[in-house]
C-alpha cells in the first residue's frame, strides 16, 4: 500500500467531531440577517404582475454569476451580499424500504427539514477582476451522517463526509476581457441539465427540484477547475470548462453517477479530469432553448482505490437538452438528460470485492449500470396575474420519467424497481418575485404499476434575494 493510499484510509477512518454549538450560533445570526438587516430581502426592481417578468427580472439580476459580465456595466455595487434557501415538509403514505417483494409497504410517516442555506458574497476588485463565493449549508449539520442502506441487506452505514454538509458551492475569480469572453478559476457550478443551471428555488415548481435529474447525476453540482464563458449579441450565451472528475467507486444502481462527485477528501483527485459545456440560446423574449454535456474518456485514475482500477478506464458520458417557454402569463418546460458509463460490468465485479474500513462500510457495493435516462414536462398559468395584479399564483402540472438502470452491460441484471413514472400537481404563490410558497401532490408508479404505487404530499418555502449592496465612488 502507498503512502498516499494509506494516507486516504487514515483519513476515513479520522472521522471529525461536530461542532454543533458553534454551526448553531452561526446558522443564527445568518438567519437574523436575513430578517432584520435594514434593507431586508431586496427587490432591486419594481415587482411585475406578469409571470414573465417576475422570472425573466429575477434571472437578469444573478446573470453575472452564470454567464456573460459586461465590463462597461459597471453596476451601483462594488461589494453585495446575498442568500438563497429552502424549508421542507414532506408527508409520505408508503415507507421508506422499497425492496419488499411488493414495494413499498403502506405507512403513514412525515419529516421537515431545511434542505439548503447558501450565503453568497461578490466583489469587484475592479471592473475587469470579480470574485465570487457561495458557501451552503445543507440539511444545518455538520461532520458525519448515519444511514440505512435497504437495498444492501439493510445495514446501517457510516456516512465519513469531510466538511460534513456544510459545503463551498462556489468561489472562483473571474477576469473579463469582453462580454463576449471571459475567464473563470476556482470552483463553479457544473451546468448540466436545467436543474443545475437554474437551480434556486424561485426558478423551479414544486417543493423539491426535478426527481430525475436529481437522482441521477450529482445536484447542485460543483467542481474546481477552469472555464471559459460568454454572451455573444444577447441571444448566445455559452460555458466550456475543465475540471476534476467523478470517483467511479461511488457510482451505483440507484443513483447511476451522482455519488461519484468527490467530497470524501480534503483534496479532489484530477488524474482524469473532465470536460463540460452548456449552451443556452435566447432572444429579447420567450423560448429559451439549452444544451449541455459532460465527457470524460477515463475516470479510472480518480479512484478512492486506483491499484484496483488499473485494467479499466470507465469512460462517462452525460447529454441533456432542455428548452422553456414564458409569455403571456404561461411557463412551460422539458428536459431530457441521457447518461452513459463504459466499463460497467467490470466496475460492478470491482465493487463487489470493495472492503470495508473497520466497521465503516465506505463503497456502494453493488452493481453499475450501463445507462441512465430521465425526462420530464412540466406546464403552469399564472392565476395571480389575472386575479391579483400584485402577486403571481401559478398552479402547475409535470409529468416525470426517469430510470437510473435503464441499460445494463453483460451479466448485470437490471433492476426494475428503478424505472419510475411520476405525475406531479401543485402550486406556486410569489407574493414577492424573490419568495415563493410551494404546496403539491406527487404520484409515484414503480416500475409502471408492478411495484405498489407511492403518493406524497410537499409544502415548501424558498427565496432568492440581495440582502445588502455596498455602492462605489469611482467611475
Amino acid at each position: 500500500m502507498g503512502i498516499d493510499e494509506q494516507t486516504r484510509e487514515i483519513e476515513l477512518c479520522n472521522i471529525k467531531k461536530s461542532h454543533n454549538k458553534m454551526k448553531k450560533n452561526v446558522i443564527i445570526g445568518l438567519i437574523s440577517a436575513v430578517l432584520f438587516f435594514p434593507n431586508g430581502l431586496e427587490a432591486s426592481e419594481a415587482f411585475h404582475s406578469d409571470s414573465t417578468q417576475v422570472q425573466d427580472s429575477i434571472r437578469k439580476e444573478i446573470r453575472h454569476k452564470k454567464y456573460a459580465i459586461d465590463k462597461n456595466d459597471y453596476g451601483d455595487w462594488r461589494f453585495r451580499l446575498g442568500s438563497y434557501g429552502e424549508m421542507l415538509y414532506q408527508h409520505f403514505d408508503y415507507g421508506p424500504n422499497s425492496f419488499y417483494e411488493a414495494g413499498s409497504t403502506d405507512d403513514n410517516r412525515s419529516q421537515i427539514s431545511i434542505p439548503r442555506f447558501v450565503i453568497a458574497m461578490d466583489f469587484k476588485i475592479n471592473p475587469t477582476w470579480i470574485l465570487s463565493s457561495e458557501i451552503e449549508f445543507e440539511y444545518g449539520g455538520t461532520g458525519t451522517g448515519i444511514e440505512y442502506e435497504y437495498n444492501e441487506a439493510g445495514e446501517y452505514e457510516l456516512e465519513v463526509e469531510k466538511g460534513g454538509e456544510v459545503a463551498i458551492e462556489q468561489f472562483h475569480i473571474t477576469k473579463i476581457f469582453n462580454k463576449a469572453l471571459q475567464l473563470r478559476m476556482g470552483h463553479f457550478v457544473v451546468p448540466v441539465g436545467l436543474t443545475n443551471a437554474h437551480h434556486e428555488p424561485i426558478f423551479f415548481f414544486g417543493a423539491n427540484r426535478p426527481e430525475g435529474e436529481s437522482s441521477i447525476i450529482p445536484n447542485t453540482w460543483h467542481e474546481t477547475g477552469i472555464s471559459l464563458l460568454g454572451s455573444i449579441g444577447n441571444i448566445f450565451e455559452y460555458e466550456v470548462m475543465c475540471v476534476n472528475g467523478l470517483d467511479p467507486n461511488f457510482f451505483s444502481r440507484a443513483n447511476f453517477i451522482k455519488n461519484g462527485k468527490q467530497s470524501m477528501f480534503e483534496t479532489q483527485t484530477m488524474t482524469n479530469p473532465a470536460l463540460a459545456y452548456r449552451l443556452e440560446l435566447q432572444g429579447e423574449k420567450s423560448p429559451r432553448f439549452g444544451f449541455s454535456g459532460y465527457y470524460t474518456p477515463k475516470c479510472s485514475g480518480n479512484s478512492s482505490k486506483p491499484n484496483k482500477m488499473e485494467e479499466i478506464d470507465i469512460p462517462v458520458l452525460v447529454l441533456s437538452a432542455d428548452a422553456q417557454y414564458i409569455g403571456h402569463n404561461w411557463c412551460a418546460r422539458t428536459n431530457f438528460l441521457w447518461g452513459k458509463i463504459g466499463d460497467s460490468e467490470a466496475l460492478s465485479k470491482l465493487n463487489i470485492t470493495m472492503p470495508k474500513t473497520g466497521k465503516i462500510s465506505l463503497f456502494p457495493r453493488d452493481q453499475v449500470p450501463e445507462s441512465a435516462l430521465t425526462w420530464y414536462a412540466e406546464v403552469g398559468y399564472d392565476l395571480g396575474a389575472q386575479l391579483f395584479k400584485k402577486c403571481s399564483l401559478i398552479p402547475f402540472v409535470r409529468y416525470e420519467y426517469y430510470n437510473s438502470m435503464q441499460t445494463t452491460e453483460g451479466a448485470v441484471a437490471i433492476e426494475p424497481r428503478y424505472k419510475k413514472d411520476i405525475f406531479t400537481a401543485g402550486i406556486n404563490y410569489y407574493p414577492l418575485k424573490n419568495l415563493v410558497i410551494k404546496a403539491d401532490f406527487s404520484h409515484r408508479w414503480v416500475d409502471r404499476g408492478n411495484y405498489n404505487d407511492e403518493n406524497t404530499v410537499s409544502l415548501s418555502v424558498g427565496y432568492l434575494a440581495w440582502m445588502f449592496k455596498h455602492k462605489h465612488n469611482n467611475k
